[in-house]
Order: structure tokens, then C-alpha cells, then sequence
């Protein structure tokens, strides 16, 4: 629900109307559009509302300008666009131009961002978990120095891991003496996986490792390290990430050559002469 103040806010900057070359932007339209704008400042989602409303009404006022006819489609699930959806995709595939990469340009973005193309690093590990609840203040206080029990034995003699997961933990993965198998990231616990990233080969973590689950005796049993991809197994995606930015880039640049023609009010949209794209 909207606050008195933020209401009083939105009321505040749409006094003035939001008009696209004469056609006003009714005041309700522009509320019920900013739900689809999320912001911590309603103010905020109410501008971000009426600037897509507005460039909607833009690009709607020229496909009309140009006399096309809509021609809706449907997808695979059988939604089909409005009249008004279809003038606008129809005008930006007639009247945006977007350039294919070629082969060379996605031969220099990889060899610019070859750390986006690497595989990811994969951990074996095992862990002694003693369960504990932290709403639980007597029992977690009592699972802690348990895990710190555990963990000054593993630390006196590291050989004994294996024997104490199994004696001791409460995971599933006691009956592999504590072995997780291989992971990768978000395998697991955020918690863990940072401290899990942190171990060498072979390592334990130096204290007991708190997550939603209890506390974790970790060790790292080996590391196997991410590659980078060779070109020709991400070349596709590059061209396809390529294309949609050039997409994005054109259609930006049409819709601010647009609004440089426009009369607008209550409204501030790009021009070629301010626009900037990422």
C-alpha cells in the first residue's frame, strides 16, 4: 500500500501532464504501469512508468504515422499479442536496422573476455555436520562444542576423518567416511562454499562452520581448476549476445531520434544528442 507521503511525492511531480506530441498519458495508467516497475522510491517507479508508457505511445504513434497494419502472433503456449504489441514489433523490424556480428568481431570480444568463457572450478570434499538449530540456544551452544570437539581431533590426527564422519555426523554422507562427491558452485550453503574456497588440498577449515544445517568440519580433498573455453564452443553465444546488444542499441537510438522530433511534457526521454548505452 502507498504511503500518504509517497503519494503526496508521485501527486507532486505529475501535476504536470504527461503528453506525447499532444496525446495525454492519463494519471491512473501511469500508477497501475509503475507495479511493473519496482523501486525503493514510489517516486521513482512512477517516472520509470510513465517514461515506458510514453515511449510506447511514441512508437504507437508512429506505426501509426507509417499506416501498418498489426498482425499479432501467438507463441507456443498460445498467448497472443494485442493489436497494439504487433504495430510495435512490426514497426521496430521494419524500420530498425540491426547489423549480424561477424565472425571477427566474435573472435575479438573472446579474446577480450576470456575470463566470462571459463568453466567452473570443481571441489571434492567431505564434512563431519553436527545438526543444530539456532532458535535452539541451549542445544546449538551444546552442537558447537561438539564440532569443536570433533574438529581438534581431526586436527590431531587427520588420517582419523573418515572414521569420525562416519561415528559422528549427521549427514547422509557419513556412510562415505563424509565424502560430498564433486561440487561446484552453488552446490552448496553460501557459507560453506566460501569456506570451502579458501581450503588447499588436503586442508581442513580451521573452525567449525556455521550454516542453516549446524556446524561443518570441511576438507578439501582436491581441486580440479575451470579452463577457458575454446572459441568454438561458445561462439554462438557470443554472436547471439552480440546481436541482441546490437538489437538493444539500434532500437535506443531509433526511439531517441523519435523523441528528439517529439513534443513531450511531464516526461524526459533520451535523444540522440544525450543518449547512452551499455
Amino acid at each position: 500500500m502507498t504511503s500518504c507521503s509517497a503519494r503526496s511525492a508521485i501527486s507532486g511531480t505529475a501535476r504536470l501532464p504527461v503528453t506525447v506530441n499532444g496525446v495525454t498519458i492519463a494519471h491512473d495508467l501511469i500508477s497501475r504501469e509503475a507495479q511493473n516497475h519496482p523501486s525503493p522510491k514510489p517516486i521513482d517507479a512512477w517516472r520509470a512508468a510513465a517514461r515506458a508508457l510514453a515511449v510506447r505511445e511514441l512508437l504507437l504513434q508512429e506505426a501509426r504515422r507509417l499506416e501498418l497494419c498489426p498482425s499479432p502472433i501467438a507463441d507456443e503456449k498460445g498467448r497472443r499479442e494485442t493489436d497494439d504489441e504487433a504495430l510495435i514489433r512490426g514497426l521496430v523490424e521494419s524500420e530498425v536496422a540491426t547489423p549480424t556480428p561477424d565472425a571477427a568481431s566474435c573472435a575479438r570480444y573472446y579474446e577480450h573476455n576470456r575470463g566470462r568463457f571459463r568453466s567452473a572450478d570443481i571441489f571434492e570434499a567431505s564434512h563431519i555436520l553436527i545438526a543444530a538449530r539456532s532458535d535452539h540456544a541451549k542445544a546449538y551452544a551444546v552442537a558447537r562444542e561438539r564440532a569443536l570437539v570433533l574438529l581438534s581431533r581431526t586436527q590431531a590426527d587427520p588420517e582419523s576423518f573418515p572414521e569420525l564422519a562416519r561415528a559422528h555426523s549427521d549427514c547422509p554422507s557419513a556412510a562415505s567416511g563424509g565424502n560430498l562427491g564433486l561440487l561446484s558452485g552453488g552446490d552448496t550453503t553460501p557459507e560453506f562454499e566460501v569456506a570451502l574456497r579458501g581450503l588447499e588440498p588436503g586442508e581442513t577449515t580451521s573452525a567449525p562452520v556455521e550454516t542453516q544445517y549446524g556446524f561443518h568440519i570441511i576438507r578439501l580433498e582436491r581441486r580440479i581448476a575451470g579452463r577457458v573455453l575454446p572459441f568454438e564452443a561458445v561462439a554462438s553465444r557470443i554472436a547471439n549476445y552480440l546481436a541482441e546488444r546490437s538489437r538493444r542499441l539500434a532500437i535506443a537510438q531509433y526511439i531517441a531520434r523519435l523523441a528528439g522530433q517529439a513534443n513531450l511534457t511531464g516526461v524526459e526521454l533520451p535523444t540522440t544528442g544525450d543518449l547512452r548505452v551499455h
